[in-house]
């Protein structure tokens, strides 16, 4: 790379740090008194989306840019804010503060079972972060975020077959800058975080930064116990930036972060029949005519605790013709968590469990950095993880109550005990305080990617863009299931026999034998690897993508895109993880198959993606307008629904949206700004045989999938000003809006959710480096359910996850 390009870098960097440029949202759009020669360099967003450092507007990908002084004055205080910013991104937080899930234009899967990884691929300064525990947090000292929609398979490698988020943070400056921040809000919340960086030496600088973040939860239990839905967590991250030359640059990252938590809340959508069962034995069920109490009837308070960290090495040297790339990363993530899984103030089932993983990634590039006809980048990625992950199911003091008091509501008073005469069993044996499920899970992944990308200038104005990428992924399996439930591993086929004995013929048992299997809620789970099943998966894809860019004129570029993506087999990593049904025969045949073996699926074949687009970019003195068509499909979308014990994972047949994306800015005067930005989806099922429904498999064929929204839209509006003093400041809101959409596939129709959230803030800057800032989040305490689910033994009943409160508060700064 040349001097003049680092000299273009290192301004562009400086930009984002100290004005907001126009972006693709155009989040944050603040102009400065600038000379009409300098103007257009500094305005201009450079985006690495091609993976090369590239102007916005030149790039012929459906990128969506957020600055680091967006997220700042909008007080986006971790990932979960984002969608607040973006349109085409939503993010949902579920059970654990470890479960987050990303989808853009609405594809996108990978929460609560560690097997499903994500279909939006997460990078942090090139950096891959496999699961989502790895992706909360308090961003850093924040240059900014690229959202790619899309499949991004041929760059980015594996997981990347809905999108990418793309989080790029400053290096260390060599000179001094210094900054530190506290904050106060409602809910008791108090904040800190702060950075320092400079020069050690002409060829050293190095930076630090952290923060923490705490507050009480928002979510009152109505039996005594502590709030729910609380913030503690912190972070440090630190960084070198060596330079022994002009040619070399090496950049170190080391972080780490915690977090120590009791989440979530869990609101009553609909009390079904068990209800009654619930309060006949004392215990308290919250009324369903209001999810957004935010009370808690909990027995136990539910503890997430999660330590994530991880060291970086970037090895930047350029040639005279080319330059080369290596990202040598090392992360470690490790979560517990324990949860009442009954949501109610019986102890019935309590869940506990962990989870470890390491990764490694190394990648490779060569990258051209002469102007010529036709440019050029290769590189290799690999890609090694080790997850250990597994939970616990155990049953409580009031579970065996709890079903004999079903049971004589059903006119079967005193079954269990009958059952367990008729087997020669103890008393009590079934459904006792003793019983728990314990399933273990490891999977060793590994992967390696080679991809190519070449941009052939056809002329001044007209740009081909080809990429290639061959994906290899191997992951090997072991499962471990120790489950004391007696009752679960009854065989009770009507064919089979006890005491030689026909089953179906035993009066005690044949009239009751559909009520017991209902309280069969946890058959035993076959271990992997066995003589029948396989427990590896070997997967491989060549992904392509085909770009058209013309630059019409100096205000308008115009490009039409063709591109797939690819994610490899996820494997069920939940105690739901069952043998297929084309196996059965031979694990009976072999004496494998367990007492009362249940069928259902080990894994979800690869998804793969295509997508069409068609896209303009235009720029003009006072704005700027972007808008992308296209036609993205997923075969064998890997779909993941809970069912109240455990997932079922399957393949969707093909998965499809049609639709438009489009963000715009608009600057009146040098004070003013104007920001609106819209997705409008046609989602659908092509085709979805063996969906799990709200009453068992439905064929969801020709069906809008559940929870994607048809209309997103954000807008917003910011006045900046200065006043005599020298002193600066801005007054900003924010909107988003998201059309009504059904939660989940196997809840009822009538649970649904529509989001309408405004934000503001408002903040003025001291030329003696003091700076105020105000904000509150859902300033209309608009209120929504991010989910829902049904809760495990409580048929006809259904859960969900509530939206925040309002929350509001005011930091103080000093740079320095």
């Amino acid at each position: 790379m040349n001097n003049n390009k680092i000299k273009l870098f290192k301004h562009s960097l400086l930009a984002f740090a100290v004005i907001g440029a126009i972006s693709s949202t155009a989040s944050a759009q603040e102009e400065n008194t600038i000379s009409q020669k300098d103007e257009e360099d500094i305005e201009r967003i450079y985006v690495t989306a091609s993976k090369r450092l590239k102007g916005l507007q030149e790039s012929p990908v459906a990128v969506t840019v957020i600055s680091g002084k967006a997220v700042e004055q909008s007080k986006v205080m971790d990932m979960n804010d984002l969608q607040t910013l973006i349109p085409t991104l939503r993010v949902t937080p579920l059970q654990r503060s470890i479960n987050t899930n990303f989808a853009i234009r609405g594809f996108g899967n990978g929460t609560n079972n560690t097997g499903i990884e994500p279909s939006v691929g997460v990078f942090i300064d090139g950096v891959y972060r496999s699961r989502a525990a790895a992706q909360i947090g308090d961003l850093p000292r924040l240059q900014q975020i690229e959202v790619l929609s899309g499949p991004q398979s041929t760059l980015f490698g594996k997981n990347a077959s809905a999108g990418v988020i793309n989080v790029r943070t400053l290096a260390p400056s060599h000179d001094l800058e210094s900054k530190i921040e506290l904050g106060i809000g409602n809910f008791n919340q108090r904040t800190m975080k702060g950075y320092v960086t400079n020069g050690v030496s002409d060829t050293l600088a190095l930076s630090l930064s952290g923060g923490f973040n705490t507050r009480d939860g928002f979510t009152d239990s109505v039996v005594g116990l502590n709030q729910i839905n609380d913030r503690d967590r912190w972070n440090i991250r630190s960084q070198a930036l060596y330079q022994p030359n002009q040619d070399i640059t090496v950049r170190i990252i080391a972080d780490y972060s915690e977090i120590e938590e009791a989440c979530c809340s869990v609101a009553d959508i609909i009390n079904g029949p068990t209800t009654a069962a619930v309060r006949a034995l004392g215990g308290i069920v919250l009324e369903d005519n209001d999810p957004f109490a935010y009370q808690s009837a909990l027995n136990l308070d539910p503890i997430n605790n999660v330590e994530d960290g991880g060291i970086s090495i970037q090895v930047d040297i350029d040639f005279d013709d080319y330059a080369f790339t290596s990202i040598t990363a090392l992360r470690n993530n490790e979560s517990s968590y324990v949860n009442d899984v009954d949501y109610t103030s019986l102890d019935i089932l309590t869940e506990d469990g962990q989870t470890k993983v390491d990764t490694f990634t190394q990648e490779f590039r060569l990258t051209s950095t002469t102007k010529q006809t036709l440019e050029w980048m290769v590189g290799a990625y690999i890609f090694h993880e080790e997850v250990d992950t597994g939970d616990t199911l155990d049953y409580g003091d009031n579970i065996r109550s709890y079903f004999d008091v079903l049971l004589a509501a059903g006119g079967a008073s005193g079954l269990l005990g009958a059952v367990e005469g008729v087997y020669g069993l103890a008393p009590g044996t079934f459904l006792s305080t003793q019983s728990t499920v314990s399933s273990k899970f490891k999977q060793d992944n590994d992967a390696y990617s080679l991809f190519a990308n070449f941009d052939y200038h056809i002329s001044d104005d007209l740009t081909a863009t080809f990429g290639l990428s061959y994906t290899k992924d191997e992951k090997d399996l072991t499962i471990t299931q120790s489950n004391s439930d007696q009752l679960s591993g009854l065989d009770l086929d009507t064919q089979n026999t006890l005491f030689g004995v026909p089953i179906g013929l035993i009066p005690q048992l044949a009239p009751a034998i559909p009520t017991i299997k209902g309280l069969q809620f946890l058959p035993p789970m076959l271990g992997l690897p066995n003589a029948v099943e396989n427990n590896q998966s070997n997967d491989s894809k060549t992904t392509w993508s085909m770009r058209l860019a013309y630059e019409l004129n100096d205000h308008i570029n115009l490009f039409t895109s063709a591109a797939t993506g690819f994610k490899a087999t996820s494997w069920n990593l939940s105690r739901y993880s069952s043998p297929f049904a084309k196996d059965k025969a031979a694990l009976e045949s072999s004496g494998l198959a367990l007492a009362n073996q249940n069928y259902g699926g080990r894994f979800a074949s690869p998804e793969e993606a295509t997508v069409y687009e068609v896209g303009m970019k235009a720029r003009f003195d006072k704005g700027a307008f972007n808008a992308t068509i296209f036609d993205q499909t997923i075969d064998g979308f890997q779909s993941s629904i809970f069912i109240g014990t455990g997932f079922v994972l399957a393949n969707a047949g093909k998965q499809s949206t049609k639709g438009i994306e489009f963000d715009s800015v608009y600057n009146p005067t040098d004070n003013w700004s104007l920001t609106l930005a819209g997705t409008f989806l046609d989602p659908i099922y092509d085709s979805f045989e063996g969906a799990s429904g709200l009453t068992g498999p439905v064929d969801l064929s020709g069906e809008k999938p559940a929870a994607i929204p048809e209309r997103s839209i954000t807008a917003g509006i910011t006045y900046n000003f200065e006043l005599a003093s020298g002193a600066y400041g801005y007054v900003r809101s924010d909107y988003l809006y998201e059309s009504k959409v059904h939660t989940a596939e196997n809840v009822p129709e009538s649970i649904t959710r529509e989001v309408g959230t405004l934000n503001a803030s408002a903040g003025l800057h001291f030329s003696n480096g003091l700076a105020l800032q105000v904000w509150v989040r859902n300033l209309n305490n608009d209120k929504y359910l991010l989910s829902s689910f049904p809760p495990p033994i409580q048929a006809g009943s259904f859960n969900g996850y509530p939206s925040q409160p309002r929350t509001f508060g005011a930091t103080l700064s000093y740079e320095f």
